[in-house]
């Protein structure tokens, strides 16, 4: 059972359907391995779980408003 993990930010339902169903479809034509057989894993992080050069991301956005 192959699994797909993907961190990034907060998602809309749409967006991380879309994701699913995209990186499957790659990774099954790419490997040769029915898509039944993948999992997807998303991992949402909160801007205030990670930094960037020392800088929160959540103060990185709230400097670019």
């Amino acid at each position: 059972m192959p699994i797909i993990t993907i961190e990034a930010g907060k998602m809309e339902k749409s967006q991380k359907e879309t994701l699913i169903q995209d990186f499957t479809k790659v990774a099954s034509k790419t490997l040769g391995i029915p898509e039944e057989a993948f999992v997807v894993l998303i991992k949402e992080n909160d801007p205030d779980n990670v930094g960037s050069g020392g800088v929160m991301l959540s103060k990185k956005f709230a400097e670019q408003k």
